[in-house]
């Protein structure tokens, strides 16, 4: 699947440079309703082991969650390690995974950031704005922000606040786990990001999508190497 990349940019940037285009970037990203409820939902998670990093696209049908389509992306890591600039390390990974897909998902869940990012503008803001299409982030651990306790139930949530502004949500998907942090990518609202994470939510601390991506992504790099 060809991808079109609205306001594209050099990946061969300096840390400083990185963080230059994510302030530049960030105010591109629109909350808007969706447009209908989505019929296939993309799950998008990566690893990296030594130089390697290697992305992986699972494409499920929703509600029903039915696998449709993968795509898998190898390929030598391209960025350093720098915390809050990870979409720079990832998101070239994951658009060539995507332009392998023969189906075009509705929506991206990704495993990272989005608007709960110090510059408002993790992984999920930067494709999400990239591709023009909706896109959520559903991350395993905080990044920035504070909240207020979350109750132990599944099905709990407590907004995510930095100062007074709400910058996500933290829900609990499963008794005795850690919690989500879910926050907007571009073009869908946070109500709409969390109703969907949860009914993507199978009795697994992951969503389906992100938690399948994984899996993929982690076991064919064991193979591979």
């Amino acid at each position: 699947m060809a991808l079109l990349l609205h306001h594209a940019h050099a990946w061969d940037v300096t840390p400083a440079q990185a963080v230059a285009l994510q302030r530049t970037l960030a105010p591109l990203v629109r909350e808007e309703p969706l447009v209908q409820t989505p019929r296939t939902i993309a799950g998008v998670d990566m690893s990296v082991r030594e130089d390697q990093v290697q992305a992986a696209v699972v494409v499920l049908s929703f509600p029903d969650l039915l696998l449709i389509e993968q795509a898998i992306w190898r390929g030598p890591v391209e960025f350093p390690y720098v915390p809050g600039l990870l979409s720079f390390r990832e998101a070239p990974a994951v658009l060539r995974a995507l332009e392998q897909l023969q189906v075009q998902p509705d929506v991206l869940m990704t495993d990272s950031q989005g608007r709960a990012h110090p510059r408002r503008f993790g992984l999920a803001c930067h494709l999400g704005v990239l591709l023009d299409r909706p896109v959520w982030g559903v991350a395993k651990s905080k990044l920035t922000g504070v909240h207020a306790e979350l109750p132990a139930e599944p099905g709990g949530q407590v907004p995510l606040y930095s100062g007074k502004e709400e910058i996500g949500a933290v829900l609990r998907t499963r008794v005795r786990t850690n919690p989500l942090y879910v926050s907007v990518g571009h073009r869908i609202t946070l109500p709409e990001a969390v109703a969907l994470t949860f009914a993507c939510a199978k009795g697994y601390r992951l969503p389906e999508p992100t938690r399948q991506a994984h899996l993929l992504s982690k076991k064919q790099n064991e193979q591979s190497g």
